[in-house]
């Protein structure tokens, strides 16, 4: 046994703990991976129903209180169901003033937040899926549930931003409204860390953003489809889509205002022509003018019916000339700071003529993050990828540099199908 292990009876978990080996093999468990970070009490439930006793990794998780002392019997008393997180309202001065509140060190590693960063999102995308299909079949959402599915992934991007990040960024193709939809929740709470709102403010972030465009699915399919400029009428019927989506929320139960008025203002422009109310300034409220931001860039990175995707640091660059007329100058410019100039997912060119990927930032170099590379100097994919962080490199003997942005698909390359 490693000297960070500890064994404890199930009734012993708690949220936050890692739980590293069970008392039976992992096979036949429905755990995907070889370890499990206790994120609800649903996990330990699960685990109760399975095992008598696990052990704990105390670098990777919360460590038990005295665990020399901890009986290994069983607890005698089931777990009890947990009830939904509660929303806490939070005024507009306090969103404001809550920025720099908190601090978020990398608490792991990349490598070793990757199987939760996983979990997480398969988890997140499931939610997002079947809320999508609910909403399409006419169903009302249950919204109190939205924050319990989105919390796996802020306490992710909290540990690590860039593993979860890096997932979404690989995620397969397949219906643009739910991957938006995910997308927006995470690239949201990764800039809420960034700019140290506290942790609960994450979860609602996150838990608005996975709803900013749920109103589309209540309109025409083929006016989603359509690749042709939109006329008046049209552009119109597009433009409701954000009270269709405030009225499903509505129907779904109660939301903080802060949550609904993100939801609700994520078409304002910073020059007033936005819509539905033609707000100014900074009579948007912040958090819609962060969704504006964030929505705005997930649409431009992405392939759509009437416009294929752009690259990372294209949409950037498009977002930095629109600062102070449709977008809060502040808000882009701490954007770019949080997705770096090399955002996650970026395909760049090296010194050496190779291909590469960036999947981690280096904070204290934004010019040399962590790359994967994908070919050799001849532009052919390698049978084997390699990590190469670049801020090792630039200190050694072969010092290695981005020389150049690519367009995505450059070469022929497809990170998805790549790594997928």
């Amino acid at each position: 046994m490693l000297s960070s292990e500890r064994k404890l009876a199930v009734g012993q978990l708690t949220v936050g703990m890692y739980v590293c080996r069970l008392d039976r093999p992992w096979e036949g468990t429905p755990f995907l991976l070889q370890g499990v970070m206790i994120e609800s009490e649903d996990d330990i439930r699960t685990l109760a129903g399975l095992c008598e006793h696990v052990y704990v990794d105390t670098e990777r998780g919360v460590e038990p209180v005295a665990p020399d002392l901890l009986s290994l019997e069983p607890a005698a008393a089931p777990v009890k169901a947990s009830s939904p997180p509660e929303w806490r309202n939070y005024a507009e001065d306090e969103i404001a003033g809550a920025q720099g509140s908190a601090t978020y060190p990398e608490l792991v590693e990349f490598d070793s937040e990757l199987p939760q960063a996983r979990e997480a999102h398969a988890r997140a995308a499931a939610f997002a899926e079947r809320v999508l299909d609910d909403v399409r079949s006419g169903r009302t959402i249950a919204v109190d549930e939205v924050r319990g599915a989105v919390e796996p992934m802020v306490r992710s991007l909290v540990r690590n931003a860039d593993a979860f990040l890096w997932l979404d960024a690989l995620r397969a193709r397949g219906d643009y409204e739910y991957r938006h939809a995910l997308s927006c929740s995470a690239l949201a709470a990764a800039f809420g860390r960034h700019v140290g709102l506290p942790q609960d403010l994450l979860v609602d972030m996150a838990s608005g953003a996975l709803l900013l465009d749920v109103g589309k699915l209540r309109l025409d399919p083929e006016l989603l489809a359509s690749t042709t400029a939109y006329d008046a009428e049209a552009r119109q019927r597009m433009q409701a889509h954000v009270q269709h989506g405030v009225a499903i929320v509505d129907a779904g139960g109660a939301v903080p205002e802060h949550v609904r008025a993100m939801i609700l203002s994520h078409h304002e422009r910073f020059d007033g022509t936005g819509y539905p109310r033609g707000l100014e300034g900074d009579a948007i409220p912040l958090l819609g003018r962060i969704a504006a931001v964030v929505d705005a860039y997930d649409a431009m990175t992405s392939d759509r019916p009437h416009q294929p995707a752009v690259a990372q640091h294209v949409a950037l660059q498009a977002l930095y000339r629109e600062r102070g007329s449709q977008f809060a100058a502040e808000i882009v410019e701490q954007f770019m700071q949080c997705m770096s100039v090399y955002p996650i997912g970026t395909l760049v060119e090296l010194s050496t003529g190779e291909v590469a990927i960036v999947t981690a930032q280096n904070a204290a170099r934004r010019l040399q993050p962590r790359v994967m590379v994908l070919t050799g100097p001849d532009k052919q994919v390698l049978d084997q990828f390699n990590s190469v962080d670049l801020l090792v490199r630039a200190h050694s003997d072969d010092p290695v540099r981005i020389v150049a942005a690519l367009t995505p698909g450059a070469y022929g390359l497809d990170p998805v199908d790549l790594f997928l």
